[in-house]
């Protein structure tokens, strides 16, 4: 036997650091995994970065625009081969204009444009660009604070499927017991046969409760880790049997939901709307743009070279479009009533929204108090019913009732638990505020 001693020692040691080294999810923890691991999470910083993008092009119409050009051709028709002669300043009175002969022509050219009025169209498209990325912000602000509510359900999920996986653990042990105790009494003569059977039936039943509560908490284990973003853990899920991160998840001291997200989005898009109106009214205004451009022109046929400049400034007026301006102008109105009226309707059923949370977080709280006194009375009655049943004072079926009473208030209790702690965190997610003081 010495042999396996050293084998046992090396188990047992793997078996500790295993256990050191196993992860354990606080909640603080699982909330930052969730907000970077989560594809809602990332999916809203995509948003982020491509409302920027829009802006960015926005505020490209305030920059002079730079562009370069080149190209190489030759032709032996009369335009063409006339204008290469005359930008290479090779023009002389032998020219034949109808037989020019090829002519070929290198040409580089840079050209400066800059918008020096627009009626006012350049700055709306700024400014709704500017509100787009503002209204991107703050959803993913909103997505944030769901996500956060979504990671404590499933974090409390774990939890409450646990508790009931342990309050029927310690059914089927209270039940062992019984049995034994019915056993040695049916023994001796003091029990009847219906009697014992009564518990083992209970106790298989009990076993089999106890092997789906399992299966749900596991079940658990998985949804927690897929808000995270993450694949299944091998190891499990560990969590600590008192985390600290609840006590920082106060209520609330007033009930104004002005601070949610989703408000500030929703007017950040009415000033969009609002700035698309301009917008399309600055059709009916002239378009003022200056411009300048230097090219150079080479060919080898000629064995002549010149460059030159060209600047000025042009206006453009639309004086009739067969109402097109009238349409935009009407449609960009029509949509500004449109998110207008998304914003009322959005204040109303934010207010209906936290009276829903108000009230049940009161239920909630209420039911954590009343089952915490059923479970401290199932309890005292389940131990007073066990002693005097193994005294014979009391029938199998009484003791099925009470311990069947003892489980469904623990159950209970752990699911109040739970309860109130997302109630508390879904109403201040419908006030806007963050997660924890």
């Amino acid at each position: 036997m010495r042999p396996l001693v050293p084998l046992f020692a090396c188990v047992a040691t793997l078996l500790t650091a295993t256990a050191l080294h196993a992860e354990v999810w606080t909640l603080d923890r699982a909330l930052t995994a969730a907000r970077e691991g989560n594809p809602d999470a990332r999916i809203a910083r995509l948003r982020i970065e491509g409302a920027q993008a829009v802006e960015q092009q926005a505020r490209a119409a305030w920059l002079p625009q730079l562009s370069v050009q080149g190209g190489y051709s030759a032709s032996n028709r009369s335009m063409p081969a006339f204008g290469y002669i005359l930008n290479q300043r090779a023009f002389t009175w032998t020219t034949d204009f109808n037989h020019p002969g090829t002519i070929d022509d290198l040409n580089a050219t840079g050209t400066v444009a800059y918008n020096l009025y627009s009626g006012g169209r350049a700055t709306a498209h700024r400014a709704a660009a500017k509100a787009g990325a503002q209204a991107a912000e703050h959803d993913a602000t909103a997505i944030r604070q769901q996500l956060e509510t979504a990671t404590v359900r499933a974090y409390l999920n774990i939890r409450q499927a646990r508790a009931a996986a342990d309050a029927l653990a310690s059914g089927v042990r209270a039940y062992e017991a019984a049995v034994a105790v019915a056993q040695a009494r049916f023994d001796a003569g003091q029990l009847l046969k219906a009697d014992l059977l009564n518990l083992e039936v209970q106790l298989a039943q009990t076993r089999e409760t106890l092997s789906a509560a399992r299966h749900q908490a596991a079940l658990a284990e998985r949804a927690f880790l897929f808000v995270l973003g993450r694949e299944k853990a091998t190891d499990g899920v560990e969590l600590p049997d008192d985390d600290p991160a609840f006590a920082r998840l106060v209520a609330p001291t007033t009930y104004d939901p002005s601070r949610r997200p989703e408000l500030a989005a929703m007017e950040a898009r009415v000033r969009a709307a609002e700035a698309m109106v301009r917008a399309a009214r600055s059709g009916r205004q002239p378009t003022v743009n200056a411009f300048a451009s230097y090219g150079y022109d080479h060919g080898w046929q000629l064995n002549a070279h010149a460059d030159g400049w060209t600047a000025g400034v042009a206006v453009e007026m639309n004086l009739f479009d067969g109402g097109q301006t009238s349409g935009k102008i009407r449609q960009a109105q029509s949509e500004l009533a449109q998110a207008q009226e998304q914003r009322r309707k959005l204040q109303l059923g934010l207010a209906l929204e936290v009276e829903q949370a108000r009230l049940a977080h009161a239920d909630a709280t209420e039911r954590l108090a009343v089952s915490a006194r059923a479970v401290e009375q199932a309890e005292e009655s389940a131990s007073l019913s066990r002693a005097r049943f193994e005294q014979g004072a009391l029938l199998s079926a009484d003791l099925i009732g009470v311990e069947t009473r003892r489980l469904e208030a623990i159950v209970r209790h752990a699911s109040a638990t739970a309860d109130a702690h997302l109630a508390l965190a879904d109403l201040r997610r419908a006030l806007g505020l963050p997660l924890f003081e």
